[in-house]
């Protein structure tokens, strides 16, 4: 009897890991004028738009689903610190690159099985309310976040001459 192999959900996120590392390309060269560029005056720059992406997937997979280990724990309020800490570019690097390790292994772990699993917010939102979420939502929410604020990073260093994502 021949058993097959259900695809792992790293399969149909195979371009992630290379955004990823086209982020990480983007932000190792930014000295600290650089990462504070923003779009204008109280909008976000980008370190924090960057210390944004790696917050926000530990908070949806370390925060929600309770994957990864204390280092990915104690990257969820990287943003809320990015201002006061003013992590450089080898900092946000690392980050970003330990936040992904943790995410590709869940990733290469799961298949379509686990993707109906559900999970409660951890902490009420600003409305009260601690809402349900599966594994499939998390998991494009956190992909098409990094998609989106890896581009508001690369829209800014290229209205300030720097160079952006290299695709």
């Amino acid at each position: 009897m021949s058993t097959t192999q259900k695809p792992r959900v790293i399969d149909f996120f195979a371009g992630w890991e290379n955004h990823n590392r086209l982020l990480v390309k983007m932000v190792a060269p930014l000295t600290g004028d650089d990462l504070l560029l923003s779009p204008g005056q109280g909008l976000w720059s980008v370190r924090m738009l960057a210390c944004h992406i790696v917050a926000a997937r530990a908070w949806w997979f370390q925060g929600w689903m309770t994957e990864g280990d204390d280092d990915l724990r104690r990257l969820i309020p990287m943003d809320d610190e990015s201002d006061e800490t003013r992590p450089d570019a080898a900092a946000i690097c690392a980050a970003l690159d330990k936040s992904w390790k943790d995410v590709r292994a869940c990733l290469e772990r799961w298949t379509e099985d686990d993707l109906d699993a559900k999970f409660q917010r951890p902490k009420p939102n600003a409305a009260g309310e601690r809402p349900w979420r599966d594994r499939r939502y998390i998991i494009w929410h956190v992909a098409e976040h990094d998609i989106h604020h890896g581009g508001e990073i690369s829209i800014v260093l290229g209205m300030h001459g720097r160079p952006g994502l290299d695709m």
